[in-house]
């Protein structure tokens, strides 16, 4: 079930589940409001500034529609989705050591790194080698420097793909780009068992090409690609209710070799029942270039 959100819909955005104890976790599925890419009205490239535009440029040339969708809970399915099938997949039980506020950097990159290479090399078929290339902390509390998103979108494209592994691995990449290569994103919140703003992904088997845009992604000194997501009623939306800080999703953003599932859209979204006085999400997304 899908329609074009009005502004009451909107509207729905703010925390509704004031009637609810604010320990409670919402769980199920849920009509919740998801913002989609729409394409320049001229039919020219997409493009996003990431800093500053030039003068005379617009920061981007692109605009959103909201749109009501289902979202279904894929909690106690999780071993029915595969990362080759549907281009995300649910880990548990994952330990880790690393400083537990996530505010030190160098802990991240020291501790929790090797974490995240040894989740994706124990639990993604063929994987001989991974290189970790960013990550992105994400936290609701005023004035945070990265929030969470809310607008369907992937993080990669198949160009920009294989513009990461020259990129990154310059002396090596020519090979490297001979066999299979996969840009997966490790996500986890980091103050669970999430109540606000969950995560939602879509099935890539559910997801049209067409409906992936390629969106120039420009920077000062080089310019990358995203993907936009188009709205298509066809589309099968899901989320993990309750995510705990020892459960994984590997989001798949690229993958050169010929599977069903290459890419999975995701997005935050506003979950309307969620308590009054929930605590916002907060969450880390490690970048991961896959070879194998």
């Amino acid at each position: 079930m899908s329609s074009t959100a009005t502004t009451t819909a909107t509207s729905s955005t703010t925390l509704s589940g004031s009637n609810q104890d604010s320990t409670y976790i919402p769980c199920g599925p849920v009509e919740a409001v998801i913002s989609f890419f729409t394409p320049p009205s001229d039919g020219s490239r997409p493009f996003n500034y990431v800093e500053q535009p030039p003068p005379g440029q617009p920061q981007r040339n692109y605009a959103d529609a909201e749109h009501k969708v289902t979202v279904n809970d894929i909690r106690n399915r999780e071993s029915d989705f595969t990362l080759d099938h549907d281009a995300f997949e649910a880990l548990q039980n994952i330990p880790s050591a690393a400083e537990p506020s996530f505010t030190d950097e160098e802990n991240i990159k020291s501790v929790y790194y090797p974490e995240v290479e040894k989740v994706i090399l124990d639990n993604v078929p063929g994987a001989y080698r991974v290189f970790l290339f960013d990550h992105t902390i994400r936290r609701s509390t005023p004035g945070a420097s990265r929030a969470p998103v809310i607008k369907a979108h992937v993080d990669q494209t198949p160009t920009s793909a294989a513009e990461r592994v020259k990129y990154h691995l310059p002396e090596e990449a020519e090979q490297l780009l001979k066999g299979r290569y996969r840009i997966i994103n490790v996500w986890r919140p980091l103050n669970g068992p999430v109540q606000a703003t969950p995560l939602a992904f879509a099935a890539a088997t559910s997801v049209r090409d067409e409906d992936v845009v390629g969106v120039e992604h420009r920077y000062p000194h080089r310019t990358g690609e995203t993907a936009g997501i188009r709205y298509n009623e066809s589309q099968q939306w899901y989320y993990w209710s309750g995510m705990t800080n020892d459960e994984r999703l590997l989001l798949k953003c690229a993958d050169s070799k010929d599977v069903e599932g290459k890419r999975v859209p995701h997005t935050a979204f506003v979950d309307p029942r969620t308590p009054a006085g929930a605590p916002g999400r907060d969450s880390i997304e490690v970048r991961a270039l896959v070879f194998g």
